[in-house]
């Protein structure tokens, strides 16, 4: 029985900050290990029983989403563009009838793309542990076995003993205080709620139409009306603006009577903090985790953490405590107090700090850039242009360009003329002309753009050609 994977690749993961941001949050990001979490995800769930995944993201993540699917080796089935976010429930539904137009009975694995499960092989034995059941009609969820009194996690009660075995679920447990999470992992039948679901997709869509029907007709107009665009799958704006914003859980597992758990014994997070980043990782003596140029001095129980080659993170002394450094923002902060760093984005948010969202570098789908020096008429980026991909044909009304390339060959178009510009070579751009940046070469290509003039926004941008289809005002 073939599976689909079905991953969810929204959220914005501000528990992660500043490391995670919503330009760019933590399923993208090598926060364990030396793999993204969306690319381990779609590694784990792919080989020997699984088709080729289906990706539900937003269209800001579209080229990201392909981007690491093609550094690990996989070529995805189809990649839905959400509209706008309208959380897990009707993400799932619209892959439930997206699969089942070609195939009712098709069976899919649907997970975030945002866990760690170190022991690919053990959880694959689990979901084929589920299969059985799927095949009787069931929808199954995968409940992780406790290893402490988690508070951050919803639980599953379970009929009976768990026995690594497809069972009956007794009910969905809220996320509890501290005594009543010790009383559950005592009593041995309860598990945490990994929100990871192996079902038909008929199943899920019959489940719909029986305990959130209002959701079935925007959603299924969404996917109808869906338009192609490059490789992705475009769900319909105006339709999907009429689906409720609202979980899986919420909208139809708690109210499901066809639902079987299947005991997951291994390793998991859903990182939903720096704590759990900490437990995670690897530790040094005294329980300090550290990444990049750090320094740690007399610290126990602790994470230090540099995401700038050229900033060193110092600790001395420090007890329960995470830093984490990036080029623009720092945070410190106690361990216990790790679920309030959404607070401090919510802060940063109303005050005006761009770092709340953004960070400076900014991916593209040609590559990315970063901001080194801001003035009031001047603007200086490092530009990287990935091999053969090249930016919008474009001018602006606001300012001029000089482009210096420090790495690799520049195919440089400036109205009619079109030039090769090479290592330390350089290139004006005048206001108002019509030019393209282009690398056609099989190695990244790093220039120096300066930018001088009265307004230097990524708004300023007329496009008369994008490979990449974006409309105009689309920044970069």
């Amino acid at each position: 029985m073939s599976i689909t994977p079905v991953l969810l690749c929204g959220g914005s993961g501000t528990r992660l900050w500043p490391l995670s941001r919503k330009s760019y949050p933590k399923q993208f990001v090598k926060l364990v290990g030396e793999e993204t979490l969306f690319a381990a995800s779609a590694r784990r769930l792919s080989g020997p029983g699984f088709a080729a995944p289906v990706v539900v993201t937003g269209s800001d993540f579209r080229f990201i989403v392909t981007e690491q699917l093609a550094a690990a080796g996989i070529e995805p089935g189809a990649i839905l563009i959400e509209p706008e976010a309208r959380n897990t429930a009707p993400a799932v539904l619209a892959a439930a009838l997206y699969l089942a137009a070609a195939d009712p009975d098709a069976v899919m694995l649907v997970a975030p793309s945002d866990h760690v499960i170190p022991d690919a092989a053990l959880f694959r034995t689990a979901v084929t542990a589920g299969l059985a059941a799927v095949a009787q009609g069931m929808m199954v969820t995968f409940g992780i076995t406790p290893d402490r009194a988690e508070t951050g996690y919803g639980y599953l009660e379970l009929a009976g003993t768990p026995d690594g075995a497809a069972m009956p679920l007794a009910r969905f447990v809220e996320k509890p205080d501290v005594a009543r999470a010790a009383e559950m992992v005592a009593a041995g039948n309860y598990l945490w709620n990994a929100g990871i679901f192996l079902f038909a997709a008929k199943d899920m869509i019959a489940a719909f139409r029986a305990h959130a029907p209002a959701l079935l007709a925007p959603v299924e107009a969404a996917v109808v009306a869906a338009r192609p665009d490059l490789g992705f799958l475009r769900l319909d704006p105006a339709a999907w603006a009429g689906a409720e914003d609202i979980s899986l859980d919420y909208a139809v597992m708690e109210k499901a009577e066809n639902l079987a758990v299947v005991p997951f014994t291994g390793a998991w997070s859903d990182l939903g903090g720096w704590d759990a980043v900490w437990r995670e990782g690897a530790q040094a003596a005294g329980g300090v985790g550290s990444s990049g140029p750090v320094t740690a001095i007399d610290c126990e129980d602790s994470l230090l953490r540099s995401e700038s080659e050229g900033l060193e993170v110092v600790g001395i002394g420090l007890k329960n405590i995470f830093a984490i450094a990036t080029p623009d923002a720092v945070l410190v902060a106690d361990m216990s107090r790790a679920q309030d760093v959404k607070a401090a984005v919510t802060a940063l948010k109303k005050k005006g700090a761009k770092q709340a969202e953004s960070f400076l570098r900014e991916h593209r789908p040609w590559g990315w850039y970063e901001t080194l020096s801001l003035g009031n008429r001047f603007q200086v980026k490092r530009i990287v242009v990935h091999p053969v991909a090249a930016l919008s044909l474009q001018s602006h009304f606001h300012r001029s360009e000089h482009w210096i390339v420090v790495e690799g060959t520049a195919k440089v178009t400036i109205d009619d003329t079109v030039t090769l510009v090479t290592e330390n070579q350089s290139v004006y751009i005048p206001l108002g002309a019509v030019h393209r940046l282009e690398n056609p070469g099989k190695v990244p290509m790093v220039l120096i753009e300066v930018q001088t003039g009265t307004y230097l926004g990524e708004d300023d941008i007329v496009r008369y050609d994008d490979v990449y289809a974006r409309g105009q005002g689309a920044r970069g």
